[in-house]
């Protein structure tokens, strides 16, 4: 009888709709443009070991670096090492390295320089041939978003961004995406001149953490939540990403962006469209992508403006023990910049889910701690059969979802006190991941970084919620940028006054993480 033919075989313990099995990419190349910068040193390069480590990267795959340094493939290759080394989050394996530095190369030049990207277009023919990455190529631009049209062009130009049958070519782009609704506009077009739609990855780290995508799982595999997920019972909610630590180093960088472009419009936005869209037909990625589109449509700046954001800039105080210096004082700071250090600002959903529910987000620097949640907070109860006395310490049900560092969901709702007296207070019902799980959450840049080797684009925004995002964005950023300076705030603190005036308006408080 006749034996099957290799191509022939079928695992017949696998089903291609079992996704408790890990999907592996195929033979591919990953190039890193900007290689030498912070990002790359510190989650990109971990993240690619991580994932090799995992065995989710196939025999045939290579990593090269693109930048001005004058190294050779070993330099590179020790730069790569060290930073694995340092930042990977799985344990490190020396058979893994050694398979993976096979695959390092680095091409030396500057973004304009056309022989360096035909050094490239070498570099890939060969690492096609001696490590079958198969013409499969994934170029990560962490690089600003002023040398995107040049790389794309260069990219173009060499014929690098262009796929034959069975083969692809796509490109990934860091944030931030522009710096207005005109400017993301312009990016679009000049990517779109390049790369199909659906060849292009504009990575939202945020998006790649489990606690975000498990916002779907909470909400859509669960009957619990979604009779209360309304504005019958939602009383408003309250989306807060803050950092306890300044601008230190990246002032240059900073200082004309701020934390509304830096991350209300990309990171915020996309929760707060997670939180707020319909439930999708199925998760396949253009139905996912098709339900945020429609939240973000609806979703406008709640008026007036002066009323419904604030924003402020961090002075000198006393965080985490010690005494840190003001924005003012950071080294590479405009003396008079009006960057805003944090921002605050009131959206409305204009859908017969959420008409009347405010969904208040907030970012900054130099805050209490670092922490990123979400908060729903539900309507009281209508009435309420007991004394006064009886409830002074009860407060609204609120769900918690915590995206990080302690990541989880809590459930706050009144219980009795134990004694003879009739008293309710808060109490929490807490589910955390690190409890719940024998397997650690991998990295966001791990599952992103797979996802593009995969062709999988749920987790990536596309053009139009870009857009849609600076739609929402501009008109407070135009105020902004008329009217007044930022309030000073101290460091340690929970933000400027103006914040916290912004909630009291409505009798509403915010949530002390």
């Amino acid at each position: 009888m006749r034996e099957p033919a290799a191509t022939e075989w079928v695992n017949p313990l696998r089903d291609e709709r079992d996704r408790r099995l890990p999907r592996i990419a195929g033979p591919c190349a990953l190039v890193i443009f900007g290689v030498t910068g912070d990002l790359a040193r510190r989650k990109l390069m971990p993240a690619v070991y991580d994932l090799a480590n995992r065995g989710l990267l196939p025999p045939g795959f290579a990593l090269i670096g693109f930048a001005r340094r004058d190294w050779a493939d070993e330099d590179f290759g020790r730069i790569v090492h060290d930073a694995v080394r340092e930042n990977s989050r799985t344990p490190f394996r020396e058979e893994v390295w050694q398979r993976l530095a096979e695959g390092i190369r680095f091409v030396q030049g500057s973004f304009d320089d056309d022989a360096a990207f035909g050094e490239l277009v070498t570099t890939l023919a060969e690492l096609d041939k001696v490590r079958g990455t198969g013409g499969n190529h994934a170029f990560y631009l962490s690089i600003p978003p002023d040398s995107f049209p040049v790389v794309c062009s260069q990219l173009s130009r060499s014929g690098l961004a262009g796929s034959e049958d069975g083969q692809w070519s796509r490109v990934v782009i860091e944030k931030p995406f522009g710096h207005d609704l005109s400017s993301a506009r312009a990016l679009n077009a000049v990517v779109g001149e390049v790369f199909p739609e659906d060849s292009v990855f504009r990575i939202d780290h945020y998006l790649g953490k489990e606690t975000v995508q498990n916002i779907l799982a909470l909400r859509f595999a669960n009957q619990l939540f979604d009779p209360l997920w309304n504005a019958h019972y939602v009383d408003h909610v309250q989306i807060t990403m803050a950092e306890d630590i300044g601008l230190g180093g990246r002032a240059g960088y900073y200082d004309g962006i701020g934390a509304a472009r830096d991350v209300i419009q990309n990171h915020l936005l996309q929760l707060l469209a997670f939180i707020a869209m319909e439930e999708p037909i199925s998760f396949d990625p253009a139905e996912l992508r098709a339900e945020k589109i429609k939240v973000l449509s609806a979703t406008r700046l709640a008026e007036p403006l002066d009323e419904t954001t604030a924003r402020g800039q961090y002075v000198a105080g006393w965080q985490n023990g010690g005494e840190v210096v003001g924005l003012h004082e950071e080294h590479g700071f405009a003396p008079d910049s009006t960057t805003e250090t944090f921002a605050a600002i009131t959206c409305e959903i204009d859908t017969r889910r959420w008409a009347g529910v405010p969904f208040y987000l907030r970012t900054g620097k130099r805050l209490g701690r670092r922490v990123t949640e979400i908060a729903i907070v539900f309507k009281r109860a209508p009435h309420l059969p007991f004394d006064d006395t009886m409830t002074t310490e009860l407060g609204q049900n609120a769900l918690v979802i915590r995206v990080q560092p302690d990541e989880g969901v809590t459930l706050r709702f009144g219980s009795k006190v134990p004694g003879s007296s009739m008293e309710v207070r808060d109490v929490n019902m807490d589910f955390s991941y690190g409890q719940a799980f024998t397997e650690s959450s991998p990295e966001a840049y791990e599952r992103l970084i797979l996802d593009v080797l995969l062709g999988e684009p749920s987790l990536f925004p596309v053009d139009d919620e870009v857009e849609l995002s600076w739609k929402i964005l501009d008109p407070v950023l135009e105020r902004w940028a008329a009217e007044g300076v930022p309030e000073p705030y101290e460091a340690g603190t929970w933000g400027p006054p103006a914040a916290d005036e912004m909630l009291r308006r409505s009798g509403r408080e915010w949530r002390r993480p």
